[in-house]
C-alpha cells in the first residue's frame, strides 16, 4: 500500500484565491516538499474539467518525472496557494510555457513542450 502524501500546506489552510479554474497536474516537489513553481506549461485539457496546466518545481530529474506517483491531480486554486506568483499567468491560452526568473516573482515565456507522436 502506498504511503499517504503529507502536503506542505494543510487542506484547512487552502484559501479561495481564484474563481473555479479546473484541475491541473502538479509535482510532489511543490505539493509535498513545498518548493515554488519553477516551470509550468499549458496544453489542451484532457476533459472539460482539465485546465491543461502542468506545474513543476523545475528541479525534477527525468527519473523523478518518469514516476507517476510523484504527480497528482489538483484544483488550480490549490497550486496557487502554494505559489501565488503563478496567478497572473493562468489566463494564458494553450499552448504556452513559462519558467521562473531567478530571484523574482516573475516568469518568462519559453517554448512549450512538443507533443509526443
Amino acid at each position: 500500500m502506498q504511503e499517504e502524501k503529507k502536503f506542505a500546506i494543510p487542506k484547512e489552510r487552502i484559501q479561495q484565491l481564484l474563481p473555479p479554474t479546473g484541475s491541473c497536474i502538479a509535482s510532489d516537489r511543490i505539493m509535498v516538499d513545498g518548493r515554488p513553481v519553477g516551470y509550468m506549461y499549458r496544453e489542451e485539457g484532457n476533459d472539460p474539467h482539465d485546465s491543461g496546466w502542468r506545474f513543476f518545481a523545475g528541479d525534477e530529474s527525468q527519473a523523478y518525472a518518469d514516476e507517476p506517483s510523484h504527480f497528482a491531480l489538483y484544483h488550480v486554486n490549490t497550486v496557487a496557494n502554494y505559489d501565488p506568483d503563478i496567478i497572473p499567468y493562468l489566463s494564458t491560452p494553450a499552448p504556452c510555457a513559462f519558467e521562473k526568473v531567478a530571484g523574482t516573482k516573475n516568469y518568462r515565456p519559453v517554448d512549450p513542450p512538443k507533443e509526443e507522436v
